[in-house]
């Protein structure tokens, strides 16, 4: 008689993986967790690995997964609270983002080489994808939001999420290889500050709102990122 699979037990059992993935990564970076070290942590036998993901790279996509689903639920209570505006819940998303990022970025860190390699290009693009399926809804709910308001001058809201999308994953690029080049001495605080107001001023422009009506530039979070120089060699020299 065939064996019957419990889904509670089986996601369960999966997320040991997920979870364990998450903190080697943090210490030890992703290229450098083996499938092994996974199986080390857990006391886990490779069969049961294969069980669950058929690579590591299907694991990696499971913790990417995961830590998308939290970062928008942290931002939640923010999209959802009827007493903001819309501006002030773009303006709250991001720096809840940003701050989430932040409380983990060894974490974030860990992924350093996924986000800048050319061998996880589909994995780059699953995530991509992902966020589009996952974000642009929110963002178009703010935009009509907005519109109701009398604040955002944009007649398709839909659209309008969708190009204010496709800013923040140019943004996410533009941060990751400001990261890089920080790291190396190649760029300056002033600069990257420079660089993520451009895309404030994008943001503005997307959604008809005069100049200063959204601040997206979270000094304290920039600073925490590109203010100092502490170099993971074996994550961020490729």
């Amino acid at each position: 008689m065939a064996r019957t699979l419990d889904p509670a037990v089986h996601m369960v059992r999966r997320e040991a993986f997920v979870e364990a993935a998450e903190r080697l990564i943090q210490t030890r970076t992703y290229e450098r967790t083996s499938i092994q070290d996974i199986l080390d942590e857990l006391g886990a036998s490779r069969g049961a690995f294969y069980h669950y993901f058929e690579s590591k790279q299907a694991l990696l996509e499971a913790v990417i997964d995961r830590m998308v689903e939290a970062g928008l639920a942290s931002v939640e209570p923010i999209v959802k609270d009827p007493t903001l505006s819309a501006a002030d819940k773009i303006v709250r998303m991001f720096g809840g983002i940003g701050r989430w990022k932040t409380d983990r970025k060894e974490l974030i860190l860990g992924f350093i080489d996924v986000w800048v390699s050319d061998d996880h290009a589909i994995v780059r693009e699953k995530f991509r994808r992902k966020l589009v399926t996952r974000f642009v809804p929110i963002l178009s709910g703010i935009v009509r939001q907005g519109i109701e308001e009398g604040t955002f001058r944009v007649e398709a809201p839909d659209d309008t999420a969708r190009v204010l999308m496709m800013l923040i994953q140019g943004l996410q690029e533009e941060a990751t290889d400001l990261y890089v080049a920080s790291q190396k001495g190649a760029v300056g605080f002033d600069a990257v500050v420079s660089r993520f107001d451009s895309y404030t001023s994008a943001f503005e422009r997307v959604l008809g709102v005069e100049a200063g009506s959204i601040d997206l530039v979270d000094r304290s979070i920039l600073q925490a990122w590109y203010g100092n120089r502490i170099r993971r060699p074996h994550a961020v020299d490729h």
